[in-house]
């Protein structure tokens, strides 16, 4: 019953979210192969819901006692492994529509934030929630019913004829998860049809989807594997290597136990180091900045571009505000795995912006509007050198307070206030401020910008109105005793809705950067960055010198005419670019590589090049890299023990 009922619903949830999805499946011309191919994952799932009952018959078929319960229970098992199906079918539209990608490894993690989750998904997804539950009540109640006779049914079968059978149907289960007679089981790269993503999860059914996804966060330490194995002495090599290339001038020095570890001069020098204020900003990418070729939604950001360091091809190394938490506060380099906020090695001990300034004397601070115990970012930055963590029941009868918290303003008051006292203290201070109205469902004031477009609550104006916010926070700054004294760094997260149709879109990854404040001069910076570059950047410009294990660039101090580089995680894709040269590493398939042109946005197939062994080398390398440096803990400051 379990597979008459659910094989025709998933196969018909596939072919309608295929149709919805009609110009970019047509692109792929494989509309039967996907069909064809999405049976196989259904089976798959199927099999795993069947196996638990079918291991379990041995105990509760051979006995007429235990009988009525088997019964109860495979019906009961039916009803919620359907019901479970439904949902995350259901549930699939809003999140392909958020995410791109059909629900995954965030539908569950999500699951842990109730008190954010509720009132964003109300607010933002009231149809999608009521229509999802009443489908999921529904196929409940009607699976009760179609079970129902199958409650009073007698035993029949004889236990020798249970027997015979049973080892028969438990192999032929086997078979069906394993979908393949090679050495390794069909898994969702076995689904990869196409060169587009978001189509190849259609492919698939939202609970493998998510099952495949939970059962490789046990596998995290080792998640870059997926691309290729290289022995800890190679990878090691080519870090040094690509530095070279890079022309990164700094001193590694050497040390086996942080073989990262290196010796930063700083390349402003100051009689006293500056302050240091990275002001985080929810989802705002490129494509809401005008001069990077989005919506003209960021006048504010427009002006002050030319007022400090304004970055021209700066990319996010993900897709989630944890990993661009992870790139900048931390310069940790992008893996499959969780970002480290969120994993346990990392909990203690682990190297930070805020504790290698902390060295320095510096206290830190993170103020936030939300519950910062969201994502583990309060566990995290306080157990990481961070002194002090404001969040939203901080505030004091705030002018408005969302579904994610307080509104910007609110947020740029409560940093205005405490940068203030800081100064007035003479405590030199690092201050990292994360932003939350641009996030959906997009609640923000009245009265306080002209909308860009009707209804209220899209994400263009709510960029606008932390826009807004933004400006007027660097207006009473500049008005501020602590202007002369601190670093200012205005960076996106991530871009919003990241998506498209090539292995990684890499136009989507493209952030705005700005950096002002103090004594610093206008400068575009042109070269390819990306946010792991940006703390080391942070620390040369505030006039400090360290020992650190961060593997970003000095861009002070960088020669001029070097292409750059930066990696970018896309779901299970890694891109690896130096200049407009990319390689995409992917699980358990070859690299492809591509050219990416700025100016089009697009990122174009190409041959491999003469040189794309040594590229996929370096690719391979920092993808590595980190998952070893966590794994070993060997991503900390010097003279700091391990967990």
């Amino acid at each position: 019953m379990l597979f008459a009922v659910a094989l025709p619903l998933l196969t018909a949830s596939r072919a309608a979210l295929m149709l919805w999805q009609s110009e970019r499946v047509v692109a792929t011309g494989i509309w039967g192969e996907m069909l064809l191919q999405g049976v196989r994952a259904d089976l798959i799932q199927l099999g795993l819901m069947a196996l638990p009952l079918l291991l379990l018959m041995p105990l509760l078929v051979t006995a007429e006692p235990v009988w009525r319960l088997w019964r109860r229970l495979s019906a009961l098992w039916l009803i919620v492994s359907v019901a479970l199906l439904v949902l995350l079918e259901v549930s699939s539209p809003a999140f392909i529509n958020e995410y791109d990608t059909r629900p995954n490894r965030l539908f569950v993690e999500y699951l842990k934030y109730p008190g954010e989750v509720i009132p964003m998904l109300w607010e933002g997804f009231r149809g999608h929630l009521v229509v999802g539950l009443l489908l999921t009540g529904a196929a409940c109640y009607l699976l009760a019913r179609l079970t129902r006779p199958w409650l009073d049914q007698p035993r029949t079968w004889s236990n020798a004829r249970f027997w015979l059978t049973w080892p028969v149907v438990v192999l032929l289960c086997g078979l069906v998860i394993r979908s393949s007679v090679d050495h390794r089981p069909a898994n969702p790269a076995s689904f990869a049809l196409t060169s587009d993503p978001m189509v190849n999860t259609l492919v698939l059914n939202s609970a493998y989807s998510v099952t495949y996804a939970v059962y490789g966060m046990r596998h995290e330490a080792r998640s870059s594997e997926i691309y290729g194995k290289m022995s800890e002495a190679e990878i090691l090599e080519q870090f040094r290597a690509t530095r070279e290339l890079l022309g990164d001038r700094r001193e590694l020095l050497g040390d086996a136990e942080i073989p990262t570890l290196v010796h930063q001069e700083a390349g402003m020098r100051r009689e006293r180091p500056l302050n240091l204020v990275i002001i985080l900003e929810e989802s705002l990418g490129a494509t809401f900045v005008e001069s990077l070729g989005g919506v003209p939604v960021t006048p504010e950001i427009e002006k002050l571009k030319k007022e400090g360091w304004w970055f021209e091809q700066l990319y996010a190394t993900g897709t989630r505000s944890v990993r661009g938490i992870e790139a900048v506060t931390t310069g940790f380099l992008p893996t499959p795995a969780q970002a480290v906020v969120k994993l346990s090695l990392a909990q203690r001990n682990f190297s930070t912006l805020a504790g290698i300034l902390g060295r320095q004397g510096y206290e830190s601070e993170f103020i936030y509007g939300g519950e910062s115990h969201f994502d583990n970012m309060r566990g995290f930055f306080l157990a990481n050198g961070f002194s002090q963590v404001t969040d939203e029941n901080d505030y004091v009868n705030p002018v408005f307070k969302a579904s994610w918290g307080v509104s910007d303003e609110d947020l740029f008051n409560k940093a205005h206030e405490r940068l203030a006292e800081k100064h007035a203290q003479g405590k030199p201070s690092y201050t990292l401020v994360f932003t939350s109205s641009n996030h959906s469902p997009f609640e923000f004031p009245d009265g306080r910008i002209e909308l860009y477009e009707q209804p209220k609550g899209t994400d263009n104006n709510a960029v606008k109105y932390t826009d807004w916010a933004l400006g007027r926070f660097i207006e009473k700054a500049k008005k501020s005793d602590y202007w002369k004294d601190t670093l200012f760094l205005v960076v996106a997260d991530h871009d919003i809705r990241v998506r498209g149709e090539t292995l990684v879109p890499i136009e989507r990854f493209h952030i705005p950067g700005l950096i002002l404040g103090a004594d610093i001069k206008p400068r575009v910076v042109k070269t390819v960055a990306s946010q792991v570059d940006l703390p080391t950047t942070m620390l040369s410009l505030m006039g400090i010198g360290a020992q650190h294990p961060m593997p970003g660039r000095d861009l002070t101090v960088e020669p001029d005419g070097l292409p750059g580089r930066a990696m970018m995680q896309y779901n299970d894709h890694l891109a690896w670019m130096e200049g407009n040269r990319v390689v995409v590493m992917r699980p358990d398939k070859a690299p492809a590589h591509g050219r990416y042109d700025p100016q089009r946005k697009h990122l174009d197939s190409v041959p491999p090049p003469d040189d794309a062994a040594a590229l996929e080398k370096r690719a391979l390398a920092h993808s590595l890299l980190p998952a070893w440096l966590y794994r070993e803990q060997r991503y900390r400051l010097p003279d700091t023990p391990k967990k």
